[in-house]
C-alpha cells in the first residue's frame, strides 16, 4: 500500500483533480488515477470526490494505492556501491541498468531488493514497495542518490527536494554542438498527450528548470553539466531533446541511430549535496563517470 498527500497551491487552483494528480504523480496514467478516484480511494478535505472535481487553494488531497498485493518484495544479495552510510541515510552510486524500485510484474533485481538485504531499517513513508526511496534516477542513468533509513530523515530530505535546496548535478553527452557556453531550459513538463509512457514539454505541465553548462565540444557532440532546479521525471532527457540536443544513447527521446553500441543514455548523476537530516551539516558527494561513458569520450577525443 502506498499513501499520498498533496496540498493544492495557488498555481493549481481551478484544476480538475484527475488532471492535477496526473501531473504530480508523473509515473501514473490519467486513467489509473481516474480509477482510484472512482473507487473512492481519493479524498479532498476528507470527502470522496469525482474526477471532475475543481480544486481550491489549500485543498488537502489524500489517497491510497494498492498494488503488488500478491507479490512480496524480497531481499536480494545484490552488490551495491555505497558511498556513505550512517544511522539515518545511505548514499548509493547506482549502476546503469538497475531499476530503483519494484513495479507490477518486476519485483526483483531492483535497488530496493538490494537495500532490503543490506538494511532492516528503511523509511516506510512510501510504503512496502518503495522503502527508503526519497528520489529516483532512471534505470539507464547512473549515479548518486540518497536513501532514508527512517521516516524523520525521509521527510527532511523530501522537504529539501521540494524547496529545491538539494544540489543535483549531472553530466550528459548530447547530440550536436551547443553554441552557447551556458543556458537555462525553463519549460513545463507533463505526460505526452499521445504516448502516456513518455514525458513532454506541455503548456499545462509542471514547471521544470534545467541549467546547463558546456564542458567540452566535439565534432558532432557536446559534453554538458546539468544542474537541476526542479526534479521532474526524465527532466534532463526531455529538456535537452526539446532544445535540439538529445542525450546520446537515449532510446526514448534520442536518435534511433547511434554509433557507440550503448545500452542506455550517457547521463550520469555526478554530484549530490544536501543537509544531513540529523546533524544539520551540509554533505556533498561526487562520483566519477562510469567506464563506458569514459570510453566514448576517449573515442571522441582521438
Amino acid at each position: 500500500m502506498e499513501e499520498f498527500t498533496y496540498l493544492v497551491d495557488e498555481e493549481s487552483q481551478g484544476m480538475r483533480i484527475d488532471k492535477y494528480l496526473s501531473l504530480v504523480m508523473e509515473d501514473r496514467s490519467r486513467s489509473f488515477i481516474q480509477g482510484l478516484i472512482n473507487d473512492g480511494k481519493v479524498t479532498v478535505n476528507n470527502k470522496k470526490v469525482k474526477s471532475n472535481q475543481k480544486l481550491k487553494k489549500n485543498d488537502l488531497i489524500e489517497g491510497l494505492i494498492w498494488e503488488l498485493e500478491e507479490e512480496k518484495v524480497e531481499a536480494e544479495n545484490i552488490p551495491l556501491d555505497i558511498l556513505y552510510e550512517d544511522s539515518d541515510i545511505i548514499v548509493v552510486n547506482k549502476a546503469q541498468g538497475m531499476v530503483v524500485h519494484p513495479a507490477a510484474g518486476n519485483t526483483s533485481g531492483t535497488l530496493v531488493n538490494a537495500l532490503l538485504y543490506r538494511s532492516k531499517e528503511l523509511s516506510r513513508i512510501n510504503g512496502d514497495i518503495r522503502p527508503g526511496i526519497v528520489h529516483r534516477i532512471d534505470k539507464d542513468t547512473s549515479g548518486i542518490l540518497v536513501v532514508a533509513k527512517n521516516d524523520d530523515s525521509h521527510m527532511k530530505l523530501a522537504e529539501q527536494l521540494k524547496d529545491h535546496s538539494m544540489t543535483r548535478v549531472y553530466l550528459a553527452l548530447v547530440e550536436g554542438v551547443i553554441k552557447n557556453d551556458k543556458g537555462t531550459v525553463d519549460a513545463n513538463l507533463g505526460r505526452h498527450p499521445i504516448d502516456r509512457k513518455k514525458m513532454a514539454v506541455v503548456k499545462e505541465g509542471r514547471r521544470a528548470i534545467t541549467h546547463y553548462k558546456v564542458l567540452e565540444r566535439f565534432d558532432k557532440y557536446t559534453l554538458v553539466e546539468c544542474r537541476l532546479e526542479t526534479g521532474r521525471t526524465h527532466q534532463i532527457r526531455v529538456h535537452m531533446a526539446h532544445i535540439g540536443h538529445p542525450v546520446v544513447g537515449d532510446p526514448v527521446y534520442g536518435y534511433k541511430k547511434q554509433r557507440f553500441n550503448l545500452e542506455g543514455q550517457l547521463l550520469h548523476a555526478k554530484m549530490l549535496g544536501f543537509i544531513h537530516p540529523s546533524t544539520g551539516k551540509y554533505l556533498e558527494f561526487q562520483e566519477d563517470l562510469p567506464l563506458y561513458f569514459k570510453r566514448v569520450l576517449e573515442i571522441l577525443r582521438k
